[in-house]
């Protein structure tokens, strides 16, 4: 999660949106650990997972959705990932440069 804090933190000014789905946690722990690790984008809780696996198949975290600019789911990721690796950089920054975000 830090390395996803920090390409937010660097990039929301070209475009990039993150949301932080939790699921099944408790939000006052969720409030204290967004706090304790200093997470700056937003943070949507899924009380009961419900939403979270039924609608969207999340049944562990983490599980990023791409989504251009224009609604489109373009990509999936499960489990963890380098988000400051050159790779997954060049992925979220070709995502940004492309018109209509594809």
């Amino acid at each position: 999660m830090p390395s996803v804090n920090r390409l937010y933190i660097e990039l929301r000014e070209r475009g990039l949106q993150v949301l932080l789905v939790n699921f099944r946690e408790d939000a006052a722990l969720v409030g204290r650990t967004v706090r304790e690790r200093g997470y700056r984008a937003p943070v949507l809780l899924d009380a009961s997972g419900d939403t979270t696996g039924r609608v969207y198949g999340v049944f562990g975290p983490p599980t990023m959705y791409f989504v251009d600019r224009e609604g489109r789911l373009v990509g999936r990721a499960a489990g963890p990932r380098d988000w400051d690796s050159p790779i997954a950089r060049r992925f979220i920054e070709s995502l940004l440069d492309t018109p209509g975000g594809r």
